[in-house]
């Protein structure tokens, strides 16, 4: 059985920083397609971030290119989520997703195409 937990939100100014992490048990991180997702308050999810199987390619939204970097550690087999430069926008509860397909493609920012997904944490951004 697949869990994913996400650590790391909180509530920060803007312009500050924070890194998301995301544990698996029961799956193997960069063994597939993962993602960072979020969900601003009242909108429904939408895709951040994802990576390719071993980390081969990575996907970002247009909104936070530039300031947002996903990242793996096998080691501890955790997904990253680091943000920087962050915004008020920003703000949301954000997921880690996981799939078994290799590779995220053109639809990585489908919730669709994940097959699991953690409960999430909140980052709150203040002006």
């Amino acid at each position: 059985q697949v869990h994913l937990v996400e650590s790391g939100g909180g509530s920060v100014q803007a312009g500050g920083s924070l890194r998301l992490s995301c544990g698996a048990s029961g799956y193997t991180v960069g063994s597939a397609c993962m993602g960072w997702f979020r969900a601003a308050p009242g909108e429904e999810r939408e895709g951040v971030a994802a990576m390719d199987r071993q980390g081969g390619k990575t996907f970002y939204a247009d909104s936070v290119k530039g300031r947002f970097t996903i990242s793996r550690d096998i080691d501890k087999n955790l997904l990253y989520l680091e943000m920087n430069s962050l915004k008020p926008e920003d703000t949301g509860i954000y997921y880690c997703a996981a799939d078994h397909q290799y590779w995220c493609g053109g639809s990585w920012y489908s919730t669709r195409r994940f097959d699991y997904w953690g409960q999430g944490t909140q980052v709150t951004v203040s002006s």
